[in-house]
């Protein structure tokens, strides 16, 4: 499905709880909150985006614990949960999604290597669900599968009994 489909789906998911979402968003710098909000009406059910790019945005902005950036860095499971968890506190929302990773060309490691992501998905009163994926391709090939997945994952969550309003 494409990322417009996909968006829209989210959408309605989203407007038939009443719920709203808001991402956090560092190695996609923006385009999963481009991609909600190409669809008309989405102000009805997206409430923000935090674009936090650099360590200390994801801190200042979302709460994310220097320790956790020291220890684990900013591509860790701990850390998108963190910034999803931030985003819920700092938001109107009821579901939050966190991507972080190292898109490339550079920046990968034995232990990270290009590709690798971790996204979080935080609903109120539910634990974060977290993952790590490792795409392949170019630096727009890793951000476009980010951004899909991302989506992919507040719709797998909407349509979960065990969340739904």
């Amino acid at each position: 499905m494409d990322i417009f489909t996909l968006s829209a789906r989210v959408g309605e998911a989203l407007l038939a709880r009443g719920w709203q979402l808001a991402t956090a968003e560092s190695c996609t710098g923006g385009a999963i909150a481009a991609a909600i909000t190409d669809i008309a009406g989405s102000s009805h059910w997206f409430d923000r985006g935090f674009v936090t790019y650099s360590n200390q945005a994801k801190q200042d902005m979302l709460g994310v614990r220097a320790a956790t950036l020291e220890t684990v860095g900013a591509v860790s499971e701990a850390t998108v949960v963190e910034m999803a968890s931030g985003a819920l506190a700092r938001s109107q929302a009821q579901l939050t999604l966190a991507v972080s990773g190292i898109a490339g060309p550079g920046g990968g490691s034995v232990e990270k290597p290009v590709g690798t992501v971790c996204l979080a998905w935080a609903v109120e009163g539910e634990p974060p669900l977290v993952r790590t994926e490792h795409f392949a391709g170019d630096r727009a090939a890793v951000r476009a599968q980010t951004v899909e997945h991302a989506l992919q994952g507040v719709l797998d969550m909407l349509v979960q009994s065990d969340v739904s309003a």
